[in-house]
């Protein structure tokens, strides 16, 4: 099987429509839920409008948005005037734990708002591959296993002289949870697709209303590449 996920579902208006397109027309398999997104509500009632509820996930965040808990707001790196930043992915660094008490019930607080949604979790992955954090991801793996969450994504697999990605992904296999064979993004597998494999992409709108694989930002609207049914 080969497993194309939209992530952000729920960040804001623009990418949730343009989840909503890709998954109604087949161009993507999956998407992965931002719980604390601007725009959850709003998602989550047009997965299930439309059908697709039980393939939407989980996309664990502590990098963007606002938290929905009071506690890890003290955790200076992570979080500022009440909203979430990056500082903590420059430089990645043991918890202690109160801080690792606040990131589980962060992360607990966002399985339980798509769970109270009706939502059953069909896998799990993260906003800017925070899971795979050696300090976060044993805080993840507790998460998913409390709610039943079965399957989660690796880190990128088509270098393999990346050796922190290659221990983060033996990680998780030896947890026992379920996880593609390969994963990457569409350009690791323009020649051939490979079964068993999980594509990330980031759909979106640009400035012409157009259907994109995002890659960045320009002029506050995003850019990219058209995103087309991927052919095996």
């Amino acid at each position: 099987m080969i497993w194309i996920n939209g992530d952000d579902f729920g960040m804001n208006e623009r990418c949730t429509r343009a989840i909503d397109t890709a998954m109604q027309s087949g161009i993507i398999t999956h998407t992965s839920m931002m719980a604390n997104g601007e725009y959850f509500n709003e998602a989550a009632a047009l997965a299930k409008a439309n059908g697709y509820s039980e393939r939407v996930g989980i996309h664990f965040n502590l990098t963007e948005g606002a938290p929905l808990t009071q506690g890890i707001t003290r955790i200076a790196d992570m979080v500022k005037d009440g909203r979430f930043i990056k500082d903590y992915l420059n430089a990645p660094r043991t918890l202690n734990e109160s801080e690792y008490e606040a990131v589980y019930r962060e992360l607990r607080a966002q399985a339980k708002r798509m769970r109270d949604a009706g939502f059953v979790i069909s896998h799990a992955d993260s906003h800017h591959y925070i899971h795979n954090l050696s300090a976060v991801a044993p805080i993840a793996a507790a998460v998913c296993r409390e709610y039943g969450i079965r399957r989660v994504r690796l880190t990128r697999t088509f270098d393999p002289h990346k050796t922190a990605e290659n221990i983060a992904n033996a990680w998780w296999r030896e947890q026992g949870f379920e996880t593609a064979e390969q994963f990457g993004r569409t350009s690791d597998v323009q020649s051939s697709i490979p079964d068993g494999i999980e594509i990330m992409v980031h759909p979106d709108l640009d400035r012409e209303g157009i259907l994109i694989d995002r890659t960045g930002m320009d002029e506050g609207y995003p850019v990219g590449v058209p995103l087309n049914r991927i052919q095996a």
